[in-house]
């Protein structure tokens, strides 16, 4: 693994993984918490681990939080920038909740990201979660910010959600599936907001299943 700064800010860098002999794919690993800077891409680290045994190159990006010098446009900002910074071709988005917002909207921005995963994702800023979208931007940027004010997105997204959620609720992967022409809702039963980034849970594994299908086919 290498660490890459991407700009001057401490929160401006990566960690690269690469797999021994050349990679199936690239992946870039986005972590959630809300935007929050108490959670970092520490993580991200085990899913890059599973994901680099599997061929992949991956990119596990930090970026600037809420109480670290982000909030909105900086945050989306840095995703774009760390996306741009290595050279590893054409790359699916993983993100779990908050990184899974980031990780559809950068879909919607890079012309270097051919898909996206969101885990347990933030994409609706309107509904139910709008007290905590709200320490990321202000009301008159959640049409800029959330992806599902953005639709046609216009790459593939697989949205990977447990019915039990207890943080982001289940209806937010439900309701932007309704509205993006051509998402697929994987709804797993009986599971918790982070069983997506326990490896070895069955969550886990159908988020691994989609980035397989995503970066395997590009």
């Amino acid at each position: 693994m290498q660490r890459i700064a991407y700009g001057e800010h401490p929160s401006q860098f990566g960690e690269l993984y690469l797999p021994d002999g050349v990679a199936e794919g690239a992946v870039v690993v986005i972590h959630g918490g809300f935007w929050h800077q108490r959670y970092g891409l520490e993580l991200g680290r085990p899913l890059a681990d599973v994901l680099v045994k599997d061929g992949f190159a991956v990119w596990n990006v930090e970026y600037r939080r809420v109480g670290g010098d982000g909030g909105w446009p900086v945050t989306g900002q840095d995703v774009l920038a760390a996306i741009e910074a290595v050279d590893i071709g054409p790359v699916v988005t993983l993100g779990h909740s908050a990184g899974g917002h980031l990780a559809v909207w950068a879909a919607k921005h890079s012309a270097r990201v051919v898909g996206a995963v969101a885990q347990a994702g933030v994409l609706d800023f309107t509904q139910h979660i709008t007290a905590r979208a709200l320490e990321l931007c202000s009301e008159e940027q959640f049409a800029e910010a959330s992806p599902a004010a953005l639709v046609p997105i216009g790459k593939p997204v697989i949205c990977v959600h447990g019915d039990l959620d207890e943080d982001v609720p289940v209806e937010q992967s439900v309701g932007f599936c309704a509205v993006e022409p051509g998402a697929e809702l994987v709804v797993v039963e009986g599971a918790g907001h982070m069983d997506m980034i326990t490896p070895g849970t069955e969550s886990w594994e159908r988020c691994r299943e989609a980035v397989v299908r995503l970066a395997r086919g590009c």
